[in-house]
């Protein structure tokens, strides 16, 4: 059976139709009965489907009378005007075995008929491609006679003319399709906001509490005084969250970071650029001073650019699953729910799959996905765009562009391999993600329930949720935080030390000189055989070279060199050069503590605002403009950017010079606040080994 939203209700009853089907009626398919039917059948015009609906189904096994009985119970159900009788013509005999008894019963009952197609694929031409995916999805090849496959023809988007056509008999079955679209209007709203409501005191709302809480964690972190500058970009962060609605996220975040730490539970000191937020700080949401490490608040919430915050919080790897337990039974299990995923076909696996589908040997698919050009941030380059002179990487693909041209066999598997690319493979669950409501979430979206442990999994999947105002909180289990709780509780056993490592300085030498001595083996994200020649050649004796080296060690700085070109002028064996002459002092606190080189999103961000007038919440779009790189965003973005620095008197010279190096910086400067954050359980592993190391190993 086909149903489509007429109303808005009806969009949110075909929802809860959907939810329930999986979540109570789960029998090798999610089902739904007539009782069910009845209770969420407002609002839906609803047809009788394809040749394996039940109205069909009775007729061709000869059930007329049983046929019509359910064909008049769905009419009761869904209203006379809006139940209608489905007309499908592929070329198959089933359908035309049971079309004029179909016929019969709609017009006995006076149900109108409706003339549709099954739409599997978009194109004519996309017939083989859907073929391919098939034989991918049972693991089977084209040439295999018994593969599944569908028979008949034509299930693409036809025109209106096709269709009119191949229903020439029936012209009022088309006319009802445009009947029929023309009544379905459903909005979707996307201005709504389910944030998850945290249970404040009475007499006291989410902002009056959020800001007492702030200000109780800020006497936390500062028991001597709070600083001037610390109370200032508190202020201004409070200020940024509460007008853009976001304390009682912020409370409900804390609250279970805090019930974690409480019940012994270790978290990590940060992840993302959540690390940047004083407010967080103050909170124990995260374990690191931002103003302390040059981290900024904006690369987190931009004021100029509304988006909901993102936490994203390390667990102990044995214990995450307490802590989703814990906010389920707090804000209530209809109001949490895991996120779903939606695995597609990645180009090199396209290339693998065409091949093996069209019978080719395994050393086709290699020879082909080792002709591609290198991935870029783990990212490789579409299928398209190796033909295409338009593509930014076209000129990388010549080597491929070969091998397609030599080998005709190879042309027909990148030929499937494009109609492949892309599809949806499988869907899964989110690793981390967790999905929190103020509201049941089967009144705003579909649910369905993953059959092998119950758990109850979104149907859409999480831009899909943030558009509709839902809010996803990340819950990543991190292992060597469960090697860190395990060494900690050797320690005191064994030595009878309680050790506080979130009251450590960063300042220790002897494990400095741990790291200088590249002995990091164990050392969280530090103990890779290349990672430790760098650390050698480095020799880091201050947390800023930790955060720089996690910062550093990934493919696109390291291309550049940046990797050995720090290393170097740290060490006072290369010269460190300004950008242009007139940009040396301007940008020399911004660039001082990596050497002249820029490593960071943030120190993006700083020089937009220092040499251009920018605000940090303009410097954090201009950021993702360079990143995204498209021509008119980035036009504009320059037009900007180059008239702030003629403003404050800089040259055509340096503001070209200055562009050049940013943008191509951009596709690989790091997110500082994620490099500190996780720099400090990169120290305090390294902390761990010098200091305790039979507790650290055994752990």
């Amino acid at each position: 059976m086909t149903m489509l939203s007429e109303t808005t209700e009806g969009m949110h009853n075909l929802f809860r139709l959907s939810s329930y089907a999986s979540m109570q009626g789960y029998y090798f398919k999610p089902r739904m009965d007539r009782e069910l039917l009845q209770t969420y059948g407002k609002g839906l015009i609803t047809t009788t489907g394809c040749p394996s609906g039940e109205i069909q189904t009775r007729l061709r096994l000869g059930q007329y009378d049983e046929a019509r009985q359910a064909a008049a119970e769905f009419q009761d159900i869904f209203g006379r005007e809006n139940f209608f009788c489905e007309l499908m013509d592929h070329g198959l005999d089933i359908e035309r075995r049971v079309q004029s008894d179909l016929i019969k019963i709609a017009r006995d009952l006076k149900i109108p008929l409706v003339a549709t197609n099954d739409l599997h694929y978009v194109h004519e031409a996309d017939a083989e491609a859907h073929s391919a995916l098939l034989c991918v999805q049972s693991g089977s090849r084209l040439d295999d006679p018994n593969r599944f496959k569908f028979d008949g023809s034509g299930y693409y988007l036809k025109t209106a003319a096709e269709m009119r056509h191949i229903f020439r008999d029936f012209p009022d079955a088309c006319d009802n399709t445009l009947l029929i679209a023309e009544r379905c209007n459903v909005e979707f709203n996307t201005s709504a906001n389910y944030m998850p409501r945290y249970p404040v005191p009475d007499g006291e709302t989410e902002d009056s509490w959020f800001i007492k809480e702030v200000e109780k964690g800020l006497h936390y972190r500062y028991p001597s005084g709070i600083p001037d500058s610390v109370r200032k970009q508190a202020e201004y962060e409070i200020g940024v969250i509460t007008q853009m609605g976001f304390p009682g996220y912020f409370l409900v975040v804390a609250d279970f970071i805090n019930w974690s730490k409480d019940n012994g539970i270790r978290v990590g000191p940060g992840r993302g650029s959540g690390a940047g937020s004083m407010v967080a700080y103050a909170m124990r949401i995260t374990d690191l001073d931002p103003l302390q490490h040059g981290l900024i608040f904006e690369r987190f919430l931009n004021p100029d650019r509304v988006s909901m915050p993102d936490f994203d919080v390390d667990f102990d790897d044995r214990r995450r699953g307490e802590v989703i337990m814990y906010v389920t039974e707090k804000y209530g299990d209809e109001r949490v729910a895991q996120i779903v995923t939606y695995g597609t076909i990645k180009s090199k696996q396209a290339l693998k799959d065409a091949s093996r589908v069209l019978c080719f040997p395994f050393g086709m698919g290699e020879k082909l996905t080792k002709a591609m050009p290198p991935a870029v941030m783990a990212k490789d380059i579409p299928l398209s765009g190796i033909t295409d002179p338009e593509h930014p990487r076209y000129k990388e693909a010549a080597e491929f562009r070969a091998v397609l041209t030599e080998d005709p066999e190879a042309k027909l598997v990148y030929d499937t391999a494009l109609g492949l690319e892309g599809l949806k493979r499988q869907w899964g669950v989110h690793a981390a993600g967790v999905i929190m409501s103020s509201d049941p979430l089967i009144d705003i979206i579909p649910l369905q329930k993953r059959e092998q442990d119950g758990q109850i999994v979104t149907q859409f999947d999480y831009p899909t949720c943030e558009g509709l105002g839902l809010i996803k909180m990340d819950f990543l289990g991190l292992r060597n935080l469960t090697i860190i709780s395990d060494a900690l509780e050797n320690i005191r056993l064994n030595r009878g030390e309680e050790l506080d490592l979130e009251r450590l300085e960063l300042d220790d030498a002897p494990s400095y000189e741990l790291l200088a001595r590249g002995d990091t083996l164990g050392v969280f994200q530090l103990d890779g055989g290349p990672m430790r020649g760098l650390l050698r050649l480095m020799k880091p004796d201050n947390f800023e070279d930790i955060s720089a080296v996690l910062a550093l060690y990934r493919p696109g700085p390291m291309g550049a060199d940046s990797h050995t070109n720090y290393a170097l002028r740290k060490n006072g064996l290369q010269p460190i050069t300004p950008i242009h002459p007139e940009l040396e002092e301007p940008l020399k606190d911004i660039l001082e503590t990596t050497y002249g080189l820029i490593i960071y999103q943030e120190q993006v961000m700083s020089i937009a605002q220092r040499v251009a007038g920018f605000s940090l919440g303009q410097a954090d779009i201009l950021r993702r403009a360079m990143g995204k790189k498209k021509k008119s965003e980035l036009d504009k973005q320059y037009e900007g950017f180059s008239g702030g620095m003629k403003e404050r008197g800089f040259s055509e010279a340096a503001i070209k010079a200055l562009w050049d190096i940013l943008l191509p910086f951009s596709d690989y400067a790091f997110n500082k606040a994620h490099s500190a954050a996780y720099g400090v359980v990169s120290y305090w592993t390294a902390y761990l080994k010098e200091h305790y190391p039979a507790e650290y190993m055994a752990a």
